[in-house]
């Protein structure tokens, strides 16, 4: 179809007038998704339940403020005052269930009175999350990554302490630990714990946990963890073996100089691909009480050359190896426990997601049970988001070594402004709500086809 210049190109010569006026307009349009996600969820009704016990209703109830918190992060807003920049928005407004949004200074009063059994309540809402998709999907094998991360404050706030943080050295900071479902990309729970703290903190009761509760609501699946070497010990290792679960475990083989002996004397080494050699043997440190399956790993690698180099000059490349070994009961093969092992880093993957577009390393409140709070509505935003769109699109991929996500999850940021982030206009034609939006194919095409499969999905 042929369109002239004249229909295409207009003269402006003249800026507007500004006006500001009461509207219904909304700068959010794609929250109506959201909000039907809610509902088929009880997302709303499940958080009112956290705080049942508290005797105290102020006219801004918990709940509503958790939920705001949600939306918030959903909204891609960062610190809490940005909430001044949309509390006059009317689908924000109903979507909360509220005639006015809370000023910054409620927001902050009520996370501080937050208990530490409310926290933990909404903790359970975001582990039921999870485990009600997984029990959905039907797997046969759930797979369990175990890592912590750090979270700077560039304050003091409770709880926060002075550790290891190579980039910001002498930074207070907590470093939580998570637990993320490798097939959904989902954050089934985190255990909340001052920066100062080794990795293995905590660690192997929270595990336990965790397997725990997968296990509890799909009794017949095969609970599968991977862990890095912070994870490494006789104590941890010998609870998996009891409770029958699989998994790998990096060994930080330099501080033990029987296992480094025998990986430097070793001189028979199996190819596993054309950069990696390997070889395995049953093997247990000396103070442990069972022998393992310990799998060493050598991948040729570039020495890089710190000498001064003349330009005229050719240089080859010299070649060395880097090693690693992982400790393990599966029963499978070598390269597929490596393949397997290597899988675990799509959790830096999720962590990088959560800290650029989910604002997990913001931290709000000098309150700990505030900065909690703050955290698990972050873990709540990420989940829903991949919910919602597990419930739109199929599963594109199936089990492979590595437990890749089944869905190619798009990141949050993409999602908001492609979708949510969309003028639109609530009006009430023959007095029939009605949320108008500008005239596009493809975000009617797109909006509507999410709407139907949340409603068929449900």
């Amino acid at each position: 179809m042929k369109i002239s210049r004249s229909e295409i190109h207009c003269k402006t010569h003249s800026i507007p007038e500004l006006r500001f006026e009461e509207q219904q307009l909304t700068s959010f349009s794609g929250l109506i998704l959201f909000q039907r996600l809610f509902e088929i969820l009880s997302f709303k009704k499940r958080l009112r339940v956290c705080f049942r016990h508290v005797n105290i209703t102020p006219i801004y109830s918990h709940a509503s403020i958790v939920l705001l918190l949600v939306v918030h992060i959903l909204l891609g807003y960062r610190e809490l005052r940005a909430v001044r920049y949309y509390n006059d928005d009317p689908l924000v407004r109903r979507l909360l269930g509220l005639k006015r949004l809370p000023d910054v200074a409620t927001i902050s009063r009520t996370l501080s009175s937050i208990d530490e059994r409310s926290v933990a309540q909404i903790q359970a809402v975001n582990n039921t999350l999870v485990l009600d998709r997984l029990s959905k999907l039907k797997l046969k094998r759930v797979t369990l990554d175990f890592d912590g991360s750090v979270i700077g404050t560039g304050r003091f706030a409770e709880g926060s302490a002075i550790g290891f943080n190579k980039k910001k050295k002498g930074q207070r900071s907590y470093y939580p630990l998570f637990c993320t479902v490798a097939q959904t990309g989902q954050v089934l729970d985190v255990l909340h714990r001052s920066g100062n703290v080794h990795d293995s903190n905590g660690a192997q009761a929270f595990i336990l946990t965790c397997i725990e509760q997968v296990k509890m609501s799909l009794p017949q699946v095969i609970v599968e963890v991977r862990m890095d070497s912070a994870f490494f010990s006789d104590a941890i290792i010998a609870k998996l073996d009891k409770h029958g679960i699989e998994y790998s475990i990096s060994v930080p083989f330099e501080r033990l100089p029987a296992l480094k002996q025998q990986i430097e004397n070793r001189c028979r080494w199996y190819q596993m691909n054309p950069q990696c050699d390997y070889f395995e043997m049953n093997w247990k440190p000396k103070s442990w009480c069972r022998r393992h399956r310990f799998i060493a790993v050598r991948k040729s690698v570039k020495v890089q050359f710190k000498q001064p180099v003349q330009l005229d000059l050719f240089i080859p490349y010299e070649y060395g190896y880097d090693f690693t070994v992982l400790i393990t009961n599966k029963t499978i093969t070598a390269n597929n426990v490596a393949a397997y092992h290597n899988g675990r880093g799509s959790q830096e993957g999720i962590f990088a997601e959560l800290k650029t577009h989910n604002q997990l390393d913001y931290i709000p409140t000098r309150t700990w049970n505030g900065n909690k709070v703050y955290l698990l509505a972050t873990l709540l935003a990420h989940n829903l988001s991949r919910e919602l769109q597990m419930r739109v699109h199929p599963s594109s991929r199936k089990t492979m070594a590595k437990r890749p996500a089944l869905w190619p999850f798009e990141q949050l940021n993409n999602f908001r402004h492609r979708i949510i982030q969309r003028a639109g206009r609530l009006i009430r034609p023959n007095g029939k709500l009605t949320l108008s939006m500008n005239a596009n194919d493809t975000i009617e095409n797109e909006v509507l086809h999410y709407l139907n499969s949340i409603d068929q999905a449900a």
